[in-house]
């Protein structure tokens, strides 16, 4: 299976300043991803989309691959992730170049590793679904069986539609939410239904010892001591 990784890094951060190119523990942000996804062995094809120049040279320096520069109107705060890779895609579609399938790696998530990039792969082709994202487990106070949304008389209805709570923890059945290192999506499903998801997904849960999300400051400075701890 052809499979494209795409690394998006615009340079319009705003909770982090500069964030994508930013030194963590001594090493551009983006530098992780890059040099995870290098490492992998099931990835056919490695790019950058970016809008910035300074990105661009910098991933540049580390190897990485970058065919085009992405037009501003994909670069913006409202700018879909989708876009960004339905762009990518029709730039090699125009070239003859076509992939089965598209890795989304985001910068974000800087210590996923590339045995676990490899390993997501696996699963994917495996399952042979629309999609696979990888997850980790919801604590058990935000399961979605204790979480309230309010009704129309201004009282409180149990998010699942349940008439009934789950009264122990014990009996809750087990929830995920996406942790946002590792997107992949079947080519046509992305084409086609203009989804990273589709119809069926897959998942695989990441190490919530190396999970990290940057979109802030207080994010950054977590960062900084995961680094310092995972000894990177």
């Amino acid at each position: 299976m052809r499979i494209l990784a795409i690394i998006p890094a615009r340079g319009g951060s705003k909770g982090v300043p500069g964030k994508n190119i930013k030194l963590l523990a001594g090493k551009p942000l983006i530098a992780y991803t890059i040099q995870a996804a290098q490492k992998a062995t099931l990835l056919s094809e490695i790019i950058l989309s970016s809008d910035s120049d300074e990105i661009i040279q910098i991933a540049q320096a580390y190897g990485l691959e970058v065919p085009f520069k992405r037009t501003e109107s994909l670069a913006t705060d409202e700018s879909p992730t989708i876009l960004t890779v339905l762009h990518a895609l029709e730039y090699f579609s125009a070239k003859g170049i076509e992939f089965d399938a598209v890795c989304l790696l985001q910068v974000t998530n800087p210590f996923r590793t590339s045995e676990f990039i490899d390993k997501a792969i696996e699963k994917f082709i495996n399952s042979k679904v629309d999609s696979l994202i990888s997850v980790l487990k919801v604590p058990h106070e935000f399961n979605p069986h204790w979480v309230f949304e309010e009704n129309e008389s201004e009282n409180l209805k149990i998010s699942t539609g349940e008439l009934e709570i789950i009264p122990r923890r014990q009996e809750l059945p087990t929830a995920y939410y996406r942790d946002g290192s590792i997107y992949i999506t079947k080519t046509e499903v992305l084409m086609n239904q203009k989804s990273l998801y589709g119809k069926s997904i897959a998942y695989i849960e990441a190490d919530v010892k190396r999970h990290i999300n940057i979109d802030t400051m207080e994010d950054w400075e977590r960062a900084v001591a995961l680094a310092k701890k995972l000894e990177i």
